[in-house]
């Protein structure tokens, strides 16, 4: 179906360098967006902003733990999405 939306212009160069980077069109780009806002929308875990809490962790007795960067904690969260 056709819509018509208005979008900030630097959010739509944004949007359009994403889906040239992508390799895939405009159109394609904002019907993926559309459904993962809706997919996150019906997760009760993480409706209305709120993220679910990571897992606790419990490493056995003398094993040393290697802190991680809030970057590797996301690919590892948006791994898990995958």
């Amino acid at each position: 179906m056709r819509t018509t939306i208005d979008l900030p212009d630097d959010l739509l160069r944004r949007a359009q360098a994403s889906a040239a980077r992508r390799g895939i069109k405009l159109k394609h780009l904002v019907t993926q967006c559309v459904e993962r806002g809706l997919e996150m929308d019906a997760e009760p875990t993480r409706a209305y902003g709120h993220e679910r809490p990571l897992p606790a962790l419990v490493p056995p007795t003398d094993t040393p733990v290697r802190a991680m960067t809030s970057r590797e904690v996301e690919d590892l969260l948006l791994g898990e999405e995958l």
